[in-house]
């Protein structure tokens, strides 16, 4: 099965153009944050939340824009020296955020805590992985109540750096709920030609994304165009190896969309024609062994 095709809003600056496009179209989540946007993706999105109520939400905690910290700083939640770091996930902090996000778009599915990694600059792995615990028990708070559908992480750079691994963020959640029965539901991270070794470990059966899809998250993977720069490297040749005819933008998502074990890949197509064109290319996605051949030769070059 291929991914499905979902809105991510990161860098995209008409948020309301964008998720009108792609709900009309048909995407079943939206990916945002409290900072895209400059802050004001949420406000962006909630009116067309309500048009299309059945589309799942996702959001995050973490980042914050400078108005924001001046915000949790008069509401006493971070201190001067907190807020400039435009990155937290002390429990108080999340607790407010989510609050706040929860307000703003009227409802949540999900809250990835926001590259923790971030937050660790600095930090030993034992005293990062107590702050990714700290975000944990806030939010598991939350999914208790019923006032979101659970949490998961949203990652750049943690899992390829070792900062931690699937099974030490599980078993974080666990002890952030007290028992096995925690709200961590899912799992973000970049799927791209560039970035591609979560398709090739994936491939050859193992990686994050598979130990994830086995413990029943749902698995998103960001920045299928790499914010941009893969199209760049999509020269025709590659794009006739992952399927003739189609767009390198098209091209580049199918590839990133077949990765086994990816359930939503996101994207920010500018035009629904875009978006119908990739669209309509993951209808068809890559046999393991058609993608297999594309990171094959892309490692030769």
């Amino acid at each position: 099965m291929t991914a499905a095709l979902s809105l991510g809003t990161y860098r995209v600056r008409a948020v309301s153009q964008a998720a009108r496009t792609a709900l009309a179209a048909g995407s079943p989540w939206v990916d945002t944050a409290p900072n895209y946007a400059h802050g004001r993706a949420h406000e962006e999105l909630r009116p067309l939340l309500r048009e299309y109520p059945t589309v799942r939400v996702a959001t995050k905690t973490g980042f914050f824009t400078e108005e924001q910290g001046r915000n949790a700083m008069a509401d006493g939640v971070l201190t001067r020296e907190e807020a400039a770091g435009r990155h937290s996930l002390e429990r108080g902090f999340v607790r407010w955020q989510t609050e706040r996000s929860l307000a703003a778009l009227g409802r949540v599915d999900l809250v990835f805590v926001h590259n923790p990694e971030h937050d660790g600059q600095g930090l030993d792995r034992t005293a990062l992985h107590g702050r990714v615990r700290e975000a944990f028990t806030a939010l598991e708070e939350f999914a208790r109540t019923g006032r979101i559908g659970g949490y998961g992480v949203a990652t750049w750079s943690g899992l390829t750096s070792g900062a931690f691994s699937v099974p030490e963020l599980l078993a974080l959640a666990r002890q952030a709920a007290g028992s096995a029965e925690h709200h961590f539901t899912g799992l973000q991270m970049p799927v791209s030609l560039i970035m591609d070794a979560p398709i090739t470990q994936a491939l050859n059966g193992g990686g994050p994304l598979v130990q994830a899809k086995d413990a029943g998250l749902i698995t998103f993977g960001s920045a299928p165009l790499h914010r941009g720069a893969l199209l760049d490297a999509m020269t025709p040749e590659l794009v006739n190896l992952i399927r003739p005819g189609l767009s390198a933008a098209a091209a580049a998502l199918l590839a990133a969309g077949s990765c086994p074990g990816l359930d939503v890949v996101l994207t920010s197509a500018r035009t629904r024609e875009h978006w119908d064109d990739t669209a309509k290319a993951l209808a068809a996605p890559l046999t393991a062994q058609e993608l297999r051949r594309v990171t094959d030769e892309l490692a030769s070059e």
